[in-house]
């Protein structure tokens, strides 16, 4: 089964990306136009990659059929529950199978998304068209729209150039350049609980930060090896600080309804390249990157907010 306004998104040259947005109301829509997107790869002889909530999977892969066998898929809950490490997958998929018309299946956004989480979505899909730009590959994005705020469903219309709506694949006219959807993304973060720890740190002080860390994870909800993520992810944050950040750094700890651990790292840094942390940097890259990038991979969820005084990273971890 192929269903063609899906498949007229393809890239027609070398180089070309394109991005549709496809917006759906049934699970019947959903299985048909999806399912006949990546049929159409796999009868092209294209790698595809499906990453999608869990629950999509099974019914992706019945409708497939033997098809599925040539589909490489993953739960997006999993590799995208943090929607900072989305891109890295995405881009891994297409950089083995280069020199190939890559065509690739990413739901990001689904409504059990928090609204934090949301924004960060957002922010993703935007810079989806920075990161593959004249790149030779298809990433088409399903939008349950029945169960999505309206603001989501309008944000998916300024970061994709195609739309896909009842099947009729058109251009978008709301669509804009990824800085003005980041920008708007860079919301105000909420303040701090006055329950929060806190604490200054400077050059030769890193060994005490850890050691705090380690101290007040063991007081959380986290386990064992959560907890190890959440003074690693600390140990970056505030290493980056020092090299990059001013050579000193505030860090806030504290715990959120339900459990989780928040970190927060300010200091007097810049992150000029919105895409640090969210492309896997090349191991010999002098650009750096490594640091956020693992970050992005040990938290659940990334909020970065760059201002003109500086940057501040708050780092989520649920139990």
């Amino acid at each position: 089964m192929t269903d063609t306004a899906t498949t007229s998104s393809t890239p027609s040259a070398s180089g070309t990306f394109v991005h549709p947005a496809l917006f759906y109301a049934t699970q019947d829509e959903y299985v048909r136009q999806v399912g006949g997107f990546v049929r159409a790869a796999v009868e092209a002889d294209e790698p595809a990659f499906v990453a999608v909530p869990g629950d999509k999977l099974a019914p992706l892969r019945d409708v497939l059929g033997d098809a599925a066998r040539e589909v490489e898929f993953a739960d997006m809950t999993v590799v995208g529950r943090n929607p900072g490490r989305i891109l890295s997958a995405l881009q891994a998929f297409a950089d083995k199978n280069h020199g190939r018309a890559a065509r690739i299946v990413g739901e990001p956004i689904w409504p059990a998304r928090t609204p934090a989480e949301l924004l960060e979505a957002t922010r993703h899909e935007a810079l989806i068209n920075t990161a593959f730009a004249r790149r030779h590959a298809t990433i088409l994005c399903p939008y349950f729209v029945p169960g999505l705020p309206d603001h989501v469903v309008a944000d998916a219309r300024r970061t994709h150039p195609t739309l896909i709506v009842d099947g009729d694949d058109r251009p978008s006219d709301a669509y804009v350049d990824a800085s003005v959807v980041c920008g708007d993304c860079d919301q105000p973060l909420p303040a701090p609980p006055d329950h929060s720890v806190t604490v200054e740190y400077t050059i030769g002080q890193l060994a005490e930060v850890r050691d705090l860390a380690t101290d007040w994870a063991a007081g959380t909800a986290l386990d064992r090896a959560r907890a190890g993520d959440l003074v690693l992810a600390v140990s970056e944050a505030t290493t980056n600080s020092l090299r990059h950040g001013g050579g000193s750094g505030t860090l806030r700890l504290w715990t959120a309804p339900g459990g989780s651990a928040v970190v927060e790292v300010q200091d007097a840094g810049h992150l000029r390249d919105p895409l640090k942390g969210r492309s896997r940097p090349a191991l010999a890259s002098t650009h750096g990157g490594r640091g956020l990038w693992m970050i992005h991979h040990l938290c659940d969820l990334v909020e970065i907010r760059a201002a003109a005084t500086g940057l501040t990273l708050r780092l989520h971890f649920t139990p």
